[in-house]
């Protein structure tokens, strides 16, 4: 698809801005992940049209732990194992691998970015790879085996948990002090298809544009960053945004997102 021509300057803006960083961070959301097919869960069509989102609250699992993980299960490992990162999750892990990106925050818990190759990576709501006793803190995979049983039960006889953040549970330690010291390090933040709308983490990029720090946006509708800090907004998906920003940077031999 041919991109509009008025875009191509932002493009080029986007690029400069991206190869002269000294530190980049970028913060991803649902849409770089729903290219891949992945739901989101707000809005029309979303996945809390179809479950209810009170059987993700920390209290209503700990008071009904079988009925939670009916839900949990049709959600997130009955269709989500066929999943596959995209070419913007491509692109972010050989930028990574190249040196131009510094550090990635994700909201999202579909463990894309790790399957691309992330390595410098904060998952900051958790990821759907594990589960957790409640009683003895034993992790175990979220293999189709653990989950066969519902509620699934640690050995020691506890409750497990998917390990990621539920409604009224606070964000994980480790995920929060890294995303924290790689926004107070960067000098530009890179956001793709996050609408700036949950916190904490939505205060991630603010931080960046609090100590004088660039933000460049990607997503093809308004999100609560595009007026009010970022630089430069390009309305695009996010596969096209990072192929069109990786061909720009290649000449200089800063990324290949092949």
């Amino acid at each position: 698809m041919m991109r509009n021509a008025k875009i191509e300057p932002d493009l080029a803006a986007a690029a400069a801005l991206l190869g002269s960083a000294r530190s980049v961070m970028a913060f991803t959301g649902a849409g770089i992940s729903a290219e891949s097919g992945v739901p989101t869960f707000r809005g029309s069509g979303g996945i809390w049209d179809q479950y209810d989102e009170r059987h993700l609250e920390l209290g209503f699992f700990k008071a009904e732990p079988g009925l939670a993980w009916a839900t949990i299960r049709a959600i997130f490992y009955a269709f989500a194992r066929p999943f596959e990162p995209n070419d913007a999750h491509r692109v972010l892990a050989a930028w990574e691998r190249s040196g131009l990106l510094d550090f990635t925050v994700t909201q999202n818990i579909d463990g894309l970015h790790r399957k691309a190759g992330s390595e410098r990576l904060a998952e900051f709501h958790g990821a759907t790879t594990d589960i957790v006793c409640l009683r003895c803190g034993g992790r175990s995979p979220a293999s189709e085996a653990a989950l066969a049983e519902l509620p699934p039960r640690c050995p020691c006889g506890g409750v497990y948990k998917p390990d990621f953040v539920f409604f009224g549970e606070g964000i994980p330690e480790r995920a929060y002090r890294d995303s924290v010291a790689a926004a107070e390090r960067a000098d530009l933040c890179l956001i793709v298809g996050s609408t700036g709308t949950v916190y904490p983490a939505a205060s991630l990029p603010r931080r960046v544009k609090a100590h004088g720090g660039s933000i460049i946006e990607i997503n093809p509708e308004a999100s609560e960053f595009s007026a009010d800090i970022a630089d430069i907004v390009l309305p695009l998906g996010a596969s096209e945004a990072l192929r069109a920003l990786d061909g720009l940077l290649r000449p200089a031999g800063a990324g290949n997102g092949s």
